[in-house]
């Protein structure tokens, strides 16, 4: 037995689901159209920023998802659901409700009405991701709004709480403008740390 396979089978998959499950997201659902211009969409709450030049995003969807199939080379939209689109995030995971929910088309691509925030995308690449699909697509079009956003914690959907206080918090320490990476022309691999 290899020490990788000796790795995954010591790993329960209930349990690191569980342990995933700690970190509190959004809920997105990323929608795209087949060819033949039916709209397709799966919540996603496994979505993050890559880079601001070029901008880039990245949503992770499991392999068995009818929309991870339709977005190889596809335009696609990463709609950030706000706190009233709970119903659509059920929607778009399996749990079909009485009313579709509402979109508008954007180009070729379809976008869900009431969103917190949208992205829309142009393919930039596909990773492999095990059991999922790893999408990076490059930002040609955002929009934000004030709804409140709907997130996701310990299996159930949750709302923002109370601000913290006492952690002041003006930019990212790893901003440009922060100097952190100033005179810096190369990095050490963290291993030799």
């Amino acid at each position: 037995m290899t020490q990788e396979a000796a790795v995954q089978g010591a790993i329960d998959t209930r349990e690191l689901r569980h342990v995933f499950g700690t970190f509190a997201t959004g809920v997105t659902v990323v929608t795209t159209r087949t060819d033949d211009g039916v709209p397709h969409g799966a919540t996603v709450n496994a979505f993050t920023a890559v880079s601001l030049d070029p901008p880039l995003a990245q949503v992770t969807l499991t392999r068995t998802s009818r929309a991870a199939r339709y977005l190889e080379g596809a335009p696609f939209a990463i709609n950030i659901l706000s706190l009233e689109q709970m119903d659509v995030a059920l929607h778009f995971a399996g749990k079909v409700m009485t009313e579709e929910p509402e979109w508008t088309l954007d180009g070729n691509v379809p976008v869900l009405t009431k969103n917190a925030a949208t992205l829309e995308c142009r393919p930039w690449n596909i990773y492999d991701g095990g059991d999922h699909i790893i999408v990076v697509g490059e930002v040609t079009a955002m929009e934000i709004t004030r709804r409140e956003p709907l997130l996701f914690f310990g299996g159930k959907f949750r709302q923002i709480g109370r601000l913290v206080e006492g952690a002041p918090w003006d930019q990212s320490g790893d901003a440009p403008e922060s100097g952190w990476f100033a005179g810096a022309s190369s990095f050490k691999p963290f291993h030799t740390l």
